[in-house]
């Protein structure tokens, strides 16, 4: 109002911003009909690896979309692409949606720790990796390991590693009852049955360091050490084996290849959770009183599940497997 008389002023010439609060806001977002379809095949850093149409060969970058908060996306999950999905270097594409998940494999660092974590999404099996020597087998973690595919949606597949140190006959044995599939590899093998399982699904491996997960990953999948330095580069030279990587089969499929964990916490799983995986004690378990453990006398000496087998509905070794996963799941040593 530079020059201008001020003793004429009225309110009229008054010109007021309103603040960030009371400006008026759309709710529309954009539909992004054009989007693309990509599944997640790395993850660090802020920055996604995805294969475009779940093709290898068109893997792109791209950050999460400010809609989206702060949702969680992880190696597996199936997502929406919108912006520049050529894959050309310094390109990025932006993540607009994220599918609901057919199965996720959690878990938490110990069973105090209120924080789970998902470690993949929507893959169909889980290879528990374990050595039969060099280290010994260590049933605790394979049980619990079996919790996380009961509970997560997952077929479990033991995958017994080493056989040329040590018979697999006692450890399959051990898992008679819970009719868990196996395969038994050997350093001097070849790896066609594991490959076989393998193909044309989206499958995830865990195990302790040493199994000889690594080893088995580079026998069935060519260049993976090629694969992973590839997708290092999403965390800008950050060491792969720090994180879950899903590396594509040459004859279809993914393997999810997950790092070596030293302890695989159930704190977000219940006993009820667990119990559900055996259709013979599920229905059972509901008559049960509340906050029973399933665990029998004399920890839960009220517990209905004694009663299924003393009536011949349910084997006694099928529920002695139950408990032994309960009382894994609660950090007994077993």
């Amino acid at each position: 109002m530079a020059g201008r008389d001020w003793r004429r002023l009225d309110e009229s010439d008054v010109r007021v911003r309103p603040g960030k609060g009371s400006r008026p806001r759309s709710k529309r977002r954009p539909a992004h009909a054009d989007a693309v379809a990509a599944m997640v095949v790395a993850v660090d850093r802020g920055r996604w690896r995805c294969a475009v149409d779940g093709a290898p060969d068109r893997v792109v970058t791209a950050m999460r979309a400010r809609e989206l908060g702060r949702t969680p996306i992880v190696v597996g999950d199936r997502v929406q692409l919108v912006g520049d999905v050529s894959g050309r270097p310094d390109t990025l594409a932006r993540i607009v949606r994220v599918a609901e998940r057919d199965s996720v494999l959690r878990r938490t660092a110990d069973d105090t720790d209120p924080y789970e974590r998902v470690v993949v999404a929507n893959a169909e099996q889980l290879l528990i990796v374990t050595s039969l020597a060099d280290p010994a087998p260590r049933t605790g973690f394979i049980d619990r390991c079996l919790v996380a595919c009961y509970t997560g949606g997952l077929e479990p597949v033991l995958c017994l590693t080493k056989a040329d140190l040590a018979p697999p006959d006692d450890l399959l044995a051990y898992y008679a009852d819970l009719k868990v599939p196996a395969v038994v590899t050997r350093y001097d093998g070849d790896v066609s049955e594991v490959s076989d399982l393998l193909r044309d699904r989206v499958s995830a491996l865990v195990g302790h360091s040493g199994v000889g997960k690594s080893t088995l990953v580079n026998r069935v999948v060519p260049d993976a050490d090629l694969a992973t330095g590839e997708v290092s580069a999403v965390g800008k030279g950050r060491h792969t084996s720090v994180s879950a990587v899903a590396l594509p089969l040459p004859d279809g499929g993914w393997v999810v290849d997950t790092p070596g964990v030293r302890s695989f916490g159930l704190a977000h799983v219940t006993p009820d959770e667990v119990v559900a995986a055996f259709p013979e004690f599920a229905e059972a378990a509901e008559e049960c009183p509340s906050n029973c453990g399933h665990l029998g006398a004399p920890d839960d000496p009220d517990c209905v599940l004694d009663e299924v087998v003393a009536s011949g509905a349910a084997r006694a070794t099928r529920l002695s497997s139950l408990r032994r996963l309960l009382a894994s799941r609660g950090g007994a040593e077993v």
